[in-house]
């Protein structure tokens, strides 16, 4: 036998998908829902609120990293979706007097069908190409929701207020708790769902454009199909966090869902780490946070504050959160093993 069959032979086998690489372990999970579940019963109303955009925001920064770090595809236009699925459930509450729970899934269906649309001429584009595609799609949207055509439904530039759902059962919680812990139970569903979804055969399709197109192409995968799907399954998930943001804000309109909403979420997917679901919560809360903090230190210059706040994060770990859980796992590990 050669040396380079023999080289062949005792190679080890590569795991398709890395049981690591996208979550947290069991324990680490539990104490993080436990923290979740326990904090809001010790705090104030306001900071329940912020806690509520804190998960909110975090779906539409997960959504995002399943079509980056998952597929590899780059996307600028995340708050156009996030509109989409926030003016759908408004819409859907205040017009059609529908309950504000049924109006998530036709959200996140309506956007998933808007995403997987735009994917198909995006399947052109690749890189900066398509960043700017969808670049234009986040510019375009506030004003289309400016129409005049839309203005019965939407309210124009004045926008659309919406109702805030009481507890149910005649629960003693607040409106914010009660919301606060739906929105829980919806974020963890929706994180395992995205969980299985990357472990599962398209999760394997997507990381596999996302390494070698060609490569891909070649092992006999559907490559529009799965890149149109990755942005469906995005735009989906982001549609039923904007549903959530519009119940919570109790308000919708065009000029809260800028450019400046999608360069957020992008930043949030990298401060958090590309391809590390976990990271979407503390991509979340530094979008929410650090600029207050920002404000904090110094008010005429809270922009340039947060700049250099990003930088310092982006310099120091430039992998973002994931890179941190990995250093500490590794001293957890050395310090078991003395």
């Amino acid at each position: 036998m050669s040396a380079v069959q023999e080289t062949v032979t005792e190679a080890p086998a590569v795991e398709a998908v890395p049981k690591r690489a996208m979550t947290l372990g069991a324990g680490s999970s539990l104490v993080m829902l436990a923290l979740l579940i326990l904090v809001p019963l010790f705090v104030k109303n306001f900071i329940i609120f912020q806690l509520t955009m804190l998960l909110i925001y975090g779906l539409a920064v997960l959504a995002l990293n399943i079509l980056t770090g998952g597929s590899g595809q780059f996307s600028l236009g995340q708050s156009a979706f996030y509109a989409v699925g926030a003016y759908t459930s408004a819409i859907l509450i205040e017009h059609v007097g529908m309950n504000y729970a049924l109006t998530l899934p036709i959200a996140g269906v309506v956007c998933f069908g808007f995403g997987f649309l735009f994917g198909q001429p995006a399947l052109r584009l690749s890189g900066v190409y398509l960043a700017l595609a969808t670049f234009a799609l986040a510019t375009a949207m506030p004003q289309l929701l400016k129409l005049g055509v839309f203005e019965t439904w939407t309210g124009g530039v004045q926008g659309l207020v919406v109702t805030k759902p009481d507890a149910p059962f005649g629960l003693p919680m607040s409106q914010d708790m009660w919301l606060y812990y739906f929105t829980l139970v919806i974020t963890v569903a929706i994180y395992i769902f995205s969980v299985n979804l990357l472990k599962s055969r398209s999760g394997r399709a997507f990381m596999a454009i996302r390494d070698n197109e060609i490569a891909a192409s070649a092992m006999g995968i559907d490559v529009a199909l799965y890149k149109t799907l990755a942005f469906g399954v995005s735009a989906g998930i982001t549609g039923v966090a904007g549903g959530l943001g519009a119940i919570a804000v109790q308000f919708v309109a065009p000029d809260g869902y800028t450019i400046t909403l999608a360069i957020s979420l992008f930043l949030g997917m990298v401060v958090g780490g590309v391809g590390w679901l976990p990271g979407s919560i503390v991509g979340s809360a530094f979008i929410i946070f650090v600029p207050n903090i920002a404000e904090g230190i110094s008010k005429g210059l809270s922009g340039a504050v947060f700049g250099v706040l990003l930088f310092l994060i982006i310099f120091l770990v430039p992998h973002g959160a994931r890179q941190i859980a990995m250093i500490a796992q590794q001293l957890l590990g050395k310090l078991k093993k003395s």
